[in-house]
């Protein structure tokens, strides 16, 4: 859990109130006020900068009971066209630091790594030896200059009962179709966690003036990346703005992929155009994994290594919940019937087909086996509900959904009811809408029982603003009677956990092709412990 980097200093915390808000972006002033960082034992070798390498912030993710891992990147020009964020080649010494209170007055935790081109000069430090369930603080110092403080939260203990449990999820944010106002109000969020489950960048051409945002772009950042530089370089301009370094500045990230972090619908090693190369793909894919591995606060056995990688893992947050989070994307058969929406297609029901590959189906089946918690949830990207398109007397899906792999989620409902899983609930992205639904054994039985249910977010910005019940969401629940809510506007799902009920607030921003768009809950529901099947509140 550590990473060989030093560490020193005492273990003790108290935990702050934990609706503290911390500046954007920026040299905050609390860390100034907070004195200098101690240099270690690398200050002798140490670079100076000029100018501030910390213009994309910082992060914290995937917290365990006992720490958790910090993330930033140096780059004092972060759109430079060749990728390099504005540094030179050379390594540099990155000094870091957690306390217990904003000031610094306790630490707990420092020490210090570097910072290499390899890695687009990237930084993922795994702090282990704080105490559970507790709030910290962050910050790093590199060439003389320091960062924003972050702030984080330890998981609680593996077998401690919290009285509750709040996060949020997250996906879908194409930078040039909205802005990011979403992240501004889940900042202000009083929760321990977000996931974010896939789409954090967009590959798609990027016209001049960038969209809807109307900001002048360089022409080498407008093609579609195919690259590892125009890989960091999408990531950088999505990264690059305030609303976003403010979300993961105040709260704890666990992220997992979907498909536009490489290419819109790719599988496995098949892309979506059916005259590439697979080897040619790879080739892409292992840039673009690179890229993703680079700007966000993922631990070491989450670096990729050219095109193998594994995204999928658990966290635990006590007896209360485990959170199963699934890769969609890597192990996947490639969709059936030519991708698409499609009537009549056989080849989605192959009993051999996966969406989840073997050894992924494994893990999960054991990891949902083994749990012990009251809650066992599972983020993943594409819907797992049956979504019949189609209004009328006949059928209509979309094969990139969990309806394209039939086989894949009967064998995991299976799993779920043989192996008497607590509390299912599936927690879902992609498909730029909000949705609340059942998860039935048999969905064209309306007397089916339910065996637990799905929430899924909308997007954070992308297809624009959105209303509130669009024509093809009216089609989804005149097509499904297991779906009992949707709405087509943008923001993000709020939850709270209680060891009686799970409940999920659909937050909605009315508009986000202008910035400063407020923030309200459209509707709430509730599934209850031992009770499968969502409840509006």
């Amino acid at each position: 859990m550590n990473s060989g980097i030093s560490t020193s200093g005492t273990t003790s915390a108290t935990g702050f109130g934990r609706r503290a808000m911390l500046g954007a972006t920026g040299t905050v002033a609390l860390a100034v006020a907070a004195g200098n960082l101690s240099a270690g034992r690398a200050g002798a070798a140490e670079r100076r900068l000029r100018e501030d390498p910390f213009t994309l912030g910082v992060a914290s993710g995937d917290p365990w009971p006992d720490g958790f891992v910090l993330w930033t990147r140096l780059a004092p020009h972060p759109l430079a066209p060749d990728g390099t964020g504005g540094m030179d080649p050379r390594a540099v010494t990155v000094h870091w630091e957690v306390a217990e209170d904003e000031r610094f007055r306790r630490v707990v935790r420092r020490g210090w790594t570097r910072a290499v081109a390899e890695l687009a000069h990237s930084v993922h430090v795994e702090v282990s030896g704080l105490r559970p369930g507790r709030q910290y603080y962050y910050r790093f110092r590199a060439g003389g200059m320091l960062s924003p403080v972050g702030r984080s939260r330890t998981a609680p203990a593996p077998h401690s009962d919290p009285r509750s449990l709040n996060f949020a999820f997250v996906s879908c944010q194409a930078w040039f179709e909205g802005f990011y106002t979403a992240y501004r109000h889940l900042a202000e969020e009083d929760v321990d966690l977000v996931l974010h489950l896939g789409d954090y960048i967009y590959e798609n051409p990027i016209d001049a003036m960038g969209g809807v945002r109307k900001t002048p772009v360089a022409a080498e950042l407008r093609p579609e990346p195919m690259d590892l530089t125009q890989y960091r370089n999408r990531h950088a301009l999505h990264r690059f703005d305030n609303d976003l370094i403010a979300a993961h500045q105040a709260h704890p990230f666990a992220v997992v992929w979907d498909d536009h972090e490489v290419e819109d619908n790719w599988a496995g090693d098949i892309s979506k155009h059916p005259d590439v190369d697979p080897a040619v793909f790879r080739v892409r894919a292992a840039a673009a994994f690179q890229a993703y591995y680079e700007h966000l606060p993922l631990r070491l056995p989450n670096k990729p290594r050219g095109f193998d990688a594994r995204m999928y893992r658990s966290l635990r947050y006590g007896r209360m919940a485990t959170f199963h989070i699934l890769d969609t994307r890597l192990y996947r058969d490639d969709q059936p019937c030519g991708d698409g929406t499609k009537t009549g297609c056989e080849e989605r029901l192959d009993p051999e087909r996966t969406i989840l590959g073997a050894e992924q189906e494994r893990w999960l089946y054991n990891s949902l086996g083994r749990s012990d918690a009251k809650w066992n949830l599972i983020p993943q990207q594409i819907a797992m509900n049956q979504v019949d398109t189609d209004p009328g007397p006949g059928q209509s899906f979309v094969m990139d959904f969990w309806d394209g792999y039939v086989a894949s989620r009967e064998r995991l409902f299976k799993e779920i009811s043989d192996r008497n899983v607590a509390n299912p609930v599936v927690l879902t992205g992609d498909m730029h809408r909000h949705l609340a639904a059942d998860l039935k054994r048999n969905f064209d039985d309306p007397d089916s029982p339910a065996i637990g249910v799905e929430f899924v977010g909308t997007s954070i910005s992308t297809k624009m603003d959105g209303m509130d019940l669009d024509p093809s969401g009216a089609n989804l629940l005149a097509a499904n009677r297991h779906i009992k809510f949707t709405n087509y506007q943008r923001g993000y799902v709020r939850c709270s956990l209680t060891p009686r009920s799970c409940r999920a607030d659909f937050r909605v921003l009315p508009y986000v092709t202008t910035p400063g768009a407020p923030v309200s809950t459209r509707m709430s529901f509730v599934t209850e412990a031992g009770r499968p099947g969502v409840q509006p509140v």
